[in-house]
């Protein structure tokens, strides 16, 4: 049984996500280390990013949820589907504490953000793409 390839707009579009948050977490460690306030700039800006093309991704996983409802991937894109939700609501209160003001922007706090968002956000990526398959 092959399954279902991801579109390759879906999966440019996951690629965005995977690749920011994942730096978003470097930035927020370079931050820590140096104290230079440019690094936390960076990480929201990375954050905010990830999360604009986080939110087509998130969008077009709930719209395929909704279409295998008698599919037996169905369990495959439930996983998936929640793996983004949980990226993407760590991404927003992640972005809303690099909003804060100096030290208090990155903390253990916001540190711990990026790391549950980058996490979920390569979880995500091999979900989606472990499940690519060719067919012959």
């Amino acid at each position: 049984m092959s399954r279902r390839p991801v579109h390759p707009l879906h999966a440019i579009l996951l690629a965005f996500p995977i690749a920011l948050f994942a730096s978003a977490l470097l930035s927020d460690i370079t931050y820590l280390k140096s104290g230079e306030m440019q690094w936390s700039n960076f990480s929201a800006w990375l954050i905010v990013g990830a999360l604009v093309f986080g939110a087509p991704v998130l969008l077009w996983a709930a719209i395929g949820l909704f279409r295998r409802r008698r599919d037996p991937e169905r369990t495959r894109a439930l996983v998936y589907f929640l793996l983004l939700l949980v990226m993407w609501i760590a991404g927003l209160i992640n972005a809303f504490k690099h909003s804060q003001d100096a030290w208090s922007s990155v903390g253990a706090a916001g540190v711990t953000l990026s790391i549950v968002s980058a996490l979920t956000a390569l979880a995500a990526g091999w979900t989606a793409y472990s499940g690519e398959r060719i067919a012959r």
